[in-house]
């Protein structure tokens, strides 16, 4: 058997191990354009370029894309006190919760009765951005039609829903099968919620569920990014959904106090980058994509969001919830995605943080921006949309990459809420309170998860992809 391979069954897992062997480029500014002539994309004449055709948004303050950027734009709050249940027992009594109604969202009592509310999330913004996208799918071959869901929780609503209902409250240790609801498995298996955007849609290619805790909204449209590069698939439905405001997530992050107790005062209780934050507020939310081949959109006329030119992710093997200070895997996520993309540092306008809010992971950023980016990080604009709309764990990534083609669209960056205090470990410009006009070609994105997961995101105007003429 030969040792050679075809350049067009290179799968990609073979295409990972050639990329491990590349260098790793600095990025600084004073970095010349050759370091980016090796990629093994380049080398294989794999990638086709994918854009995002179509946006779809539920989000606290407002449901619908319009309602998401006015609401960021205008640096108001949706942080509230809990009102689905009593959170006077719990640490943290605050959350932003979003004004969903299944019935006007147009679901009817059989998908009432069988989908979670988080699947109920992305169902109604995959066709909200369907709609958008002016993508004809019935006239699509379904087999080349896909769907990537991030979730970190998944149907945990439904789950302690049912559980509680079957254990009395929790008072009684064995449960009568006979009283379980039909539905019970739907929960208890991720996998339900694409396979739901996959049904609404029409999609038979290939579906897949990703929960990488808080940057699964963020790797699940990279995996999607993935499949169309190869030409696994032309078109794919991508983003997440998580519904966790219950009265268990609330606990279990209680538990390890990562978020806040700030509850005398909910709406300025998420301050990211600010000197007196204390933690995260949960929140629910989802937000789902149209992507698609380039050279496809630019063919039909679409309206092209923006471009995805380049995704990376790794993980710290370190801790469990622990990051280390100096940023090191972030930036590593970040020079790999810039890599990708063929961008310099200095071509980043806009950074759209993580910005959780907690301590360690706001310093923790900052000098991965730092690292990353070299003297640039000082000159370049970052915010945290989770100081107006709270932290909705594994959909934050997406509404992020939302909020990032708003923001390359309309030339605005939304700003970073309740910055009042300085810390001097946040030492870069986090666009405190009011929302800044900037022209906008490329913006950077990011995610940090639980797991040691560290994720990034590079997304191109429509302009700097040369999509509009």
């Amino acid at each position: 058997m030969g040792c050679g391979w075809d350049a067009a069954t290179v799968d990609p897992a073979s295409r990972g191990l050639v990329s491990a062997f590349e260098p790793l480029s600095s990025h600084g500014a004073d970095d010349d354009e050759d370091h980016r002539t090796n990629s093994s994309k380049e080398l294989f004449g794999l990638k086709r370029r994918v854009v995002i055709t179509g946006v779809g948004v539920r989000a606290p303050g407002g449901n619908g894309t319009r309602q998401f950027w006015e609401l960021l734009t205008s640096g108001r709050t949706a942080t509230r006190r809990i009102s689905f249940f009593d959170p006077s027992p719990y640490r943290s009594q605050v959350a932003a919760e979003a004004d969903f109604d299944p019935v006007a969202e147009g679901f009817g009592p059989r998908e009432l009765d069988r989908m979670d509310r988080a699947s109920q999330f992305a169902v109604a913004c995959a066709r909200e951005a369907v709609a958008a996208s002016g993508l004809e799918f019935d006239r699509l071959d379904p087999t080349r039609v896909g769907v990537s869901l991030g979730s970190a929780v998944a149907a945990a609503t439904s789950l302690e829903r049912e559980y509680l209902l079957l254990s009395d409250s929790g008072r009684e240790w064995e449960v009568d099968a006979d009283w379980l609801s039909r539905h019970m498995f739907d929960y208890l298996v991720p996998s339900v919620m694409p396979a739901e955007v996959a049904w609404a849609v029409g999609a038979e290619g290939p579906v897949a569920m990703v929960s990488n805790g808080c940057t699964s909204g963020l790797d699940s449209v990279g995996h999607a990014v993935r499949l169309i590069e190869e030409g696994s698939a032309d078109v794919m439905l991508a983003g997440a959904a998580d519904t966790p405001i219950t009265p268990i997530v609330v606990a279990c992050f209680d538990a390890i106090r990562a978020t806040t107790s700030r509850n005398d005062d909910p709406e300025h209780a998420s301050r990211p980058f600010d000197g007196t934050r204390d933690g995260f507020v949960l929140a629910e939310g989802a937000a789902m994509f149209v992507l698609e081949d380039y050279d496809s959109a630019l063919a039909r006329g679409a309206h092209i969001h923006a471009e995805i030119p380049g995704y990376a992710t790794r993980c710290n093997a370190y801790h469990m919830t622990g990051l280390k200070a100096d940023g090191r895997e972030m930036a590593e996520a970040i020079r790999v995605a810039l890599d990708e993309s063929r961008t310099n540092a200095t071509d980043i306008d806009y950074i759209n943080a993580h910005g959780s809010g907690t301590r360690q992971n706001d310093r923790h950023e900052t000098a991965a921006y730092k690292r990353a980016l070299g003297d640039h990080a000082r000159r370049t604009p970052v915010s945290s949309i989770k100081s107006m709309v709270g932290h909705s764990l594994g959909a934050i990534g997406s509404l992020e990459i939302a909020a990032s083609v708003l923001a390359l669209e309309h030339g605005v960056v939304p700003p970073t809420a309740n910055l009042h205090t300085s810390d001097p470990e946040c030492d870069l410009d986090y666009v405190p309170l009011e929302a800044r006009e900037r022209k906008l070609g490329t913006v950077l994105t990011v995610g940090s998860g639980f797991g040691g997961f560290q994720s990034a995101m590079v997304l191109r105007s429509a302009e700097a992809a040369g999509a509009v003429a």
